[in-house]
């Protein structure tokens, strides 16, 4: 068993929470405190009511999540916000989100455990700068559109839906997880050949067709499962008498 406040301090320092750059309603580190104890953590990407109701149905003390409970801004706390809340105060849920920084750090971070899943991390340098920080991670292969496509698809365990805008055989490929395909035209600017993310709008297709680009969505959930994972293995690692499990809630997106 460790304390909340322990485990808290140790994930804040190693995402550098208090530095990484991110959207308001993301309030990354500490949702919601429990009395200060952790034997069981559950890890998974949403702070959404199944999820919630499942890890308290688990026994978990600690709930780490990489989109939190706060993406629509202030709300009433009625419905299934307030059953949310109700829930985990009732069970003795904590929960912790990390959204950008558990995008982009270097070992933990969704795009680096999906980069070396794909067998590129030995290339792997970071690109796409944003807010003064480089959002996703470059690396220069050599294997054919098909072959990435399916690479893809092992390590995420999803079917990919991809446009083969560019060239056939990929010499350079772009990742940053999540929903960045809107950003297509920026990352066609960098020079890579294909680009991999979690999903983007309509529009995202036929303009990787028109800049040359091969855009791979390999889905937004599917893309993110990667970081809650490795933050709960890291937690179990640097403290005795921990144990995670890792709660699947695809929405195929």
């Amino acid at each position: 068993m460790a304390s909340l406040k322990a485990l808290v301090d140790q994930a804040n320092e190693w995402l550098n929470i208090a530095e990484v750059p991110d959207y308001p309603q993301a309030l990354n580190g500490l949702q919601l405190e429990n009395s200060g104890e952790v034997s069981k953590i559950v890890a998974a990407v949403d702070a959404c009511l199944p999820v919630i109701r499942a890890a308290c149905e688990a026994g978990a003390d600690l709930l780490v999540v990489h989109h939190g409970m706060f993406w629509q801004g202030a709300q009433r706390i009625e419905g299934a916000v307030y059953e949310k809340l109700k829930l985990a105060m009732d069970h003795g849920l904590a929960i912790y989100s990390a959204h950008i920084p558990l995008d982009v750090h270097p070992e933990l971070g969704n795009n680096a455990r999906l980069i070396d899943a794909l067998g590129f991390s030995g290339s792997a340098e970071p690109f796409a700068p944003w807010k003064g920080i480089q959002m996703g991670l470059r690396a220069k292969v050599d294997l054919s559109l098909s072959e990435l496509v399916s690479s893809v698809e092992a390590a995420t365990g999803e079917k990919a839906h991809f446009c083969p805008g560019g060239p056939e055989q990929v010499r350079e490929v772009g990742v940053v997880t999540g929903g960045a395909g809107s950003q297509i035209y920026e990352m066609a600017e960098t020079g890579i050949d294909t680009f991999i993310t979690g999903e983007g709008p309509h529009w995202s297709f036929t303009s990787a067709e028109e800049l040359g680009i091969n855009l791979i969505y390999g889905g937004h959930y599917a893309t993110e499962t990667f970081g809650v994972k490795a933050l709960a293995q890291r937690w179990c690692d640097s403290n005795d008498g921990l144990s995670w499990s890792f709660m699947d809630h695809p929405t195929g997106l």
